[in-house]
């Protein structure tokens, strides 16, 4: 049985070296770049030539920067607005990678199936929020630790927990990413083998293949469901961290 990981290799292809730090041209960072090429044919088409009455892809680019919108104004608020833009491209940069990785018979390769993207990710939005609160609430971004009339022993106990929560955000929100998308690409590759393992038997070869195939096809349509998924929970994580960096609790 093929192993279900190789699908995951990192392959060079084109070694680039700066100043002595590897920064090669990687699978990974090909399927990166067809996510953006992807993501401005789709915004292109969308908003070339806007309509009063918008045809299909203006509808789908309205409706999706619309959809973005108003999570951030549910939990953040009017405040939330400035951050659309920052919110909406992590979206849909996550939601195409995933989508793109699922693709048959292209080598498509998922880069939200490793942790140095999700994680890269994770510590822009961690590194934004810090950012914000300082801004908006200079030293008092730290009463966001601080649990309201604690006595000095608790409210010490709270303010550590809290701290330490606040440090595994980008690490909570990277491996979430990356771990339902390699779970989800490694059962479709293991079922993917069965069927041709099972399929290769000289004697009704349908019966023993149709079986494995069923659930393959079932777990892509899974699949997709948890690419779409995933790209949510992302931007609502994102826009919920923002609502405690703009509106302290």
């Amino acid at each position: 049985m093929a192993n279900p990981m190789e699908q995951f290799e990192i392959k060079t292809l084109r070694p680039l070296d700066a100043m002595g730090y590897d920064i090669s041209f990687t699978n990974s960072s090909l399927w990166m770049l067809v996510a953006m090429f992807t993501i401005a044919a789709f915004l292109f088409i969308g908003t070339a030539r806007p309509q009063l009455v918008p045809g299909r892809w203006q509808a789908a680019v309205e409706y999706m920067y619309e959809f973005v919108q108003k999570m951030l104004d549910e939990n953040v608020g009017a405040d939330g607005r400035r951050f659309v833009p920052l919110v909406f491209s992590i979206f849909i940069f996550v939601l195409a990678c995933n989508l793109l990785g699922l693709l048959p018979w292209v080598g498509a390769f998922t880069p939200t199936s490793h942790v140095a993207v999700t994680l890269g990710l994770a510590v822009i939005v961690f590194a934004v929020v810090c950012i914000v609160g300082f801004v908006r609430h200079g030293l008092h971004f730290f009463s966001l630790f601080w649990p309201k009339d604690a006595n000095i022993l608790l409210g010490a106990f709270v303010f550590l927990i809290e701290f330490i929560s606040f440090l595994s955000r980008p690490f909570t929100l990277a491996i979430r990413l990356f771990a339902n998308m390699t779970a989800g690409h490694v059962l479709l590759k293991v079922f993917g083998t069965f069927v041709v393992a099972l399929g290769s038997f000289q004697a009704l070869p349908y019966v023993f293949g149709v079986l494995p195939l069923a659930v393959n096809v079932a777990l892509t349509a899974l699949e997709l469901l948890i690419a779409v998924v995933q790209a949510y929970v992302f931007a609502l994580l994102t826009s919920i961290y923002l609502n405690d960096a703009v509106n302290l609790h």
